[in-house]
């Protein structure tokens, strides 16, 4: 094993990274995080409080964007009474009995008449109830008894043809009470309600409810800006040929990715040489341009690894913690800078990008104000075989999930059998390292041996939280 600390299934060494990590006060990972949203608590971020800039969108481009102000319903609605089936606007009083059928309300149209006593009209689901009607029998719970054909002539001067005006009764043995089968005008939403609260996260649901109302234009929290500084003298962008002892930076590129899918703008910062200049100069630049800064690679022990002395110099409170109960990933930093997240994330691709969905991801929700952040999805399963873990790290570990011969996100056209199990999948561990990101592709989602357990045996059942 290298004295990078690399990330097995099985076996934990020692080496002299981790003796050296040895002198920090590692937190958990619970308590790292819960002491980094009192910090952007602190600095006004939480639920409904997000970054103070805004911005105005189409309504229909809102997915997943933070409201920044509460919307009111400026009409009720449904905006007048609607039939909630097929059947005829009647007077619940006049049920059950024979009625006469006086007309058919169209649909997009108000009748032009109104339902008394003994009457009845034809009407469509979600069509406007005419005047006097406070009821609908369905077109099932009513009998045709006569139907009237007969000619009648339009009014006027008579130079437009005859017309066929059908005339009929039917019958119903049901007994109805006022409001049944119908809608009443505000009966989902009141005028003046608050329909979206600020800070909601708007969904399909949410986008159709506004619509519906007319209001095709949010004011949204504007996106976060997100530095993205990647370093090393051995990194070369991916379009690069390397040579030996050279690696294309792939760091960068996966955090873009997960910081667009929740709610950020990434800023790259390209790559950074292990020269602490270049790191001053790449903070000082994020602290004017960014929201939210991630530093890949320069956190831990080594003697070019300048992220933590650069982090306290960029403001106040600055380092929360360096170094968390955590595996992959034990040198993360956590760091919140003149009001602004600032995390420091290994530069093996497993550890960041585990260590930025876990910890940093959930922070760029908090500053966005999000009440309803995304939440991962978990399944239960069985493990297949033994898993190995550090017991003094909160330890997470690569597993694909196999129903039979069924795999999950390895079958083309399939539908998962997951949602009806009738027994658990299996978990296979995949035993990889942490600068393998293969090991990660490979799997279908992750699975946690908590701290204190040094072995998970085979048969043992565990929460996998899904890869999206």
């Amino acid at each position: 094993m290298s004295s990078t600390g690399e990330w097995e299934v099985g076996g934990w060494e020692l080496s002299r990274y981790n003796r050296a990590m040895r002198k920090f006060d590692l937190l958990t990972p619970a308590d790292a995080v819960a002491k980094l949203n009192a910090a952007l608590d602190a600095a006004g971020y939480g639920p409904a409080r997000g970054i103070a800039a805004t911005e105005v969108i189409p309504t229909t481009q809102a997915r997943d964007r933070v409201l920044a102000r509460d919307v009111i319903s400026p009409t009720p609605m449904p905006e007048f009474r609607r039939s909630a089936v097929d059947g005829y606007a009647v007077r619940a009083d006049a049920t059950p009995g024979v009625l006469r059928v006086i007309g058919e309300v169209r649909m997009g149209e108000v009748a032009p008449f109104a339902i008394r006593h003994g009457e009845a009209a034809l009407v469509h689901t979600g069509g406007n109830l005419p005047e006097g009607a406070d009821a609908v029998v369905m077109l099932e719970d009513t009998v045709p008894l006569t139907l009237d054909d007969r000619r009648q002539a339009e009014p006027g001067d008579g130079s437009l043809p005859a017309v066929l005006v059908r005339q009929w009764k039917i019958q119903t043995n049901k007994k109805l009470a006022p409001g049944d089968n119908a809608i009443q005008q505000g009966e989902d939403v009141k005028a003046g309600e608050v329909v979206v609260r600020a800070g909601m996260r708007l969904r399909e649901q949410e986008i159709g409810g506004l619509l519906a109302l007319g209001i095709t234009q949010v004011e949204v929290v504007r996106k976060p800006r997100v530095a993205l500084i990647a370093s090393g003298d051995e990194l070369v962008p991916a379009e690069a040929e390397t040579r030996p002892g050279q690696v294309r930076n792939i760091n960068a590129p996966m955090l873009a990715a997960l910081v667009a899918r929740n709610g950020g703008e990434p800023l790259d910062f390209g790559i950074l040489p292990d020269a602490r200049a270049a790191f001053e100069e790449a903070a000082q630049r994020a602290m004017r341009e960014a929201d939210m800064v991630i530093f890949m690679a320069g956190s831990s022990v080594g003697e070019r690894d300048f992220v933590p002395d650069v982090v306290n110099a960029m403001g106040e409170p600055g380092i929360l913690t360096h170094g968390i109960l955590f595996r992959p990933g034990k040198p993360t930093l956590f760091a919140v800078c003149n009001g602004k997240p600032v995390f420091g994330l290994p530069g093996n691709p497993i550890s960041a990008l585990v260590t930025g969905m876990l910890f940093a991801m959930p922070a760029l929700w908090r500053i966005q104000g999000a009440l309803n952040p995304p939440q991962s999805k978990f399944v239960r399963a069985v493990l297949a075989h033994e898993v190995k873990s550090p017991k003094d790290l909160e330890h997470w570990f690569p597993v694909r999930l196999e129903i039979g011969d069924w795999r999950l996100g390895n079958e083309q056209g399939s539908t998962s059998p997951i949602s009806n199990l009738q027994s658990l999948p299996s978990a296979e561990p995949i035993s990889t390292k942490s600068n393998l990101i293969f090991g990660l592709v490979r799997a279908d989602g992750i699975a946690c041996a908590p701290i204190g357990v040094d072995k998970l045996t085979a048969g043992t059942e565990v929460e996998v939280r899904l890869f999206d």
